[in-house]
């Protein structure tokens, strides 16, 4: 196999490791805003009824939140071509386990009800209503019962997407999402393999390094599968020990 064909593989191994968010919601429930807020990116923003982003790549959420992309639906038309474009949203998520969407719905209009059930009505023609899923209802600072909205959809993240502090949460709430299922590792890692330094930091966040003569000490934590497949590379003698995170 040669060099540039290695490359490309372990590059590619690393997207698979990365956690995957998809924003998904009806028409104008504000998706595109939210996304520039957790991102930074530009991204289209428009009111206009067909309309629609493209998967987004979502530098600024801190790891292990790496990605979003966005899925909408047109209220006007209900055809396979429009679930054909969730379906590649979809594809961006599901080469890897780690991953969630965020159901965005607009707590301002009065008839979010409906269009939560069309929303969902498109996640299960697509496969995807099994993927986990945070509820946000998003433009509370444009109508909406908060209280009400709390206590019937448990769990949810009431929010406005122009409110800094409001985005701020919800992207704790993503990131803590992924982090249930962390493992915490120290790995030695000899002065010799050196190479898998940037495999080891692309993979997992390094909680601590230190070295000695023979190597470096590096606690770190990730997913159960990225740190096994560094023990595998290490071998033996490179794992110190492996411990579930508390």
């Amino acid at each position: 196999m040669g060099l540039e064909q290695k490359t490309q593989r372990a590059r590619r191994r690393e997207r698979e490791g990365l956690a995957r968010v998809a924003l998904v919601g009806y028409t104008n429930a504000g998706k595109s805003t939210l996304i520039r807020a957790l991102t930074g990116s530009e991204v289209l923003v428009g009111d206009k009824l067909s309309r629609r982003s493209i998967p987004r790549c979502a530098p600024s959420i801190p790891k292990p939140s790496r990605a979003c992309s966005s899925a909408t639906r047109s209220a006007s038309s209900r055809t396979c071509r429009t679930a054909s474009s969730h379906r590649s949203s979809r594809r961006s998520t599901k080469r890897s386990r780690r991953r969630c969407s965020s159901h965005v719905v607009d707590a301002s209009d009065a008839g979010f009800e409906r269009q939560i059930a069309v929303t969902e009505e498109v996640l299960g023609e697509i496969g995807a209503k099994d993927v986990p899923r945070l509820v946000v209802f998003n433009k509370i600072d444009r109508g909406g019962d908060e209280a009400a909205l709390r206590a019937k959809y448990s769990g949810c993240i009431v929010m406005s997407a122009k409110r800094e502090g409001d985005v701020a949460k919800l992207r704790e709430a993503i990131v803590a999402f992924f982090q249930r299922d962390l493992v915490e590792a120290e790995l030695f890692l000899p002065w010799s393999a050196q190479k898998l330094r940037g495999q080891i930091f692309a993979t997992c966040t390094v909680l601590e390094e230190r070295g000695d003569a023979e190597g470096a000490f590096l606690r770190v934590r990730g997913e159960p599968e990225a740190v096994a497949r560094l023990r595998e590379q290490l071998g033996e003698a490179g794992t110190i020990r492996a411990r579930a995170k508390d």
